[in-house]
C-alpha cells in the first residue's frame, strides 16, 4: 500500500502530514467498504434464527459426513488457512456455509460476497462476517491488481490468510452459467499475489458443492 501511495501522491508531499492524513483516509475508507468489524449480537442472533429459516424453507439439509470429515481433518492442520472454492446457487448460500463450519467448530470464515447487493444489507452482511470488493474495481479490467484498491485488497487477503480465517469465494453468480464471475477472478488473483509474495507459505484449497431440489 505504501508503494502505491509513494509512486502516486503529489512529488514533494510525501512528508506533508495533511497528505498523509488523505491517504489514511482514503484507505480506510477502502478497507471500510471490504470489510466490518463483526457484531457479536448479530451473530448470535443470525446462529439461532438460520436453523429456524431452513427448517421453513426445506425439508432437510444433507451434509456428506465422510466430506464433513475430511474437512475438518484439513482444519487440523497445523498454520495453513483454508480457503473453499465453492459452487453459488442463491444468496442464502453464504449464511449457509457460514452456519455449517461454525457449527462443525471450524471457526466463522470471512466470505466473499457478489454484486448486486443493497447498502442496507451489505452493511448486515459484512458485521456478519461478509465481505466485498472495493467498488469501481469490476470496471478497472486489466489494472485490477494496480492502484490503491487493488493494493488494499491484496493487504487485506493477506491477512486474512496469516490470522488462518476461513476464507470462502464463490467462483459464479447464482444466476449465470457455469463460468468464472468477474469478483471470483478478482479474489483469486489477489489470493494468488498474497502466495506469490510470501505472505504464507501455503494454504489448503477446499471444494465445495451446494445443490437445492428448488433453489430459494
Amino acid at each position: 500500500v505504501q508503494d502505491v501511495v509513494s509512486r502516486v501522491q503529489e512529488p514533494g508531499s510525501g512528508g506533508d502530514e495533511g497528505s498523509q492524513r488523505r491517504w489514511k483516509e482514503e484507505i480506510c475508507r477502502i478497507l471500510g467498504e471490504i470489510q466490518a468489524p463483526l457484531s457479536r449480537l448479530l451473530l448470535r442472533l443470525c446462529r439461532w434464527l438460520l436453523p429456524k429459516l431452513l427448517t421453513r424453507l426445506f425439508l432437510s439439509v444433507q451434509l456428506h459426513q465422510g466430506q464433513v470429515e475430511m474437512v475438518l481433518q484439513a482444519a487440523r492442520t497445523a498454520e495453513v488457512p483454508l480457503v473453499f472454492l465453492s459452487s453459488h446457487r442463491s444468496q442464502l448460500d453464504g449464511p449457509l456455509l457460514s452456519h455449517v463450519l461454525v457449527s462443525q467448530g471450524i471457526g466463522l470464515p470471512r466470505v466473499a460476497v457478489g454484486i448486486g447487493t443493497s447498502p442496507r444489507l451489505r452493511s448486515l452482511l459484512q458485521h456478519l462476517g461478509g465481505i466485498f470488493l472495493p467498488s469501481g474495481m469490476l470496471q478497472t479490467g486489466s489494472e485490477c491488481g494496480e492502484g490503491l484498491p487493488g493494493a488494499v485488497l491484496d493487504a487485506y487477503v493477506q491477512e486474512v490468510l496469516r490470522s488462518l480465517q476461513p476464507l470462502v469465494l464463490f467462483l459464479e453468480e447464482p444466476s449465470a452459467t457455469l463460468r468464472l464471475s468477474g469478483p471470483a477472478q478478482l479474489w483469486l488473483l489477489s489470493l494468488l499475489r498474497a502466495l506469490r509474495q510470501g505472505a504464507v507459505p501455503n494454504v489448503l484449497v477446499v471444494p465445495m458443492a451446494i445443490a437445492y431440489d428448488v433453489a430459494p
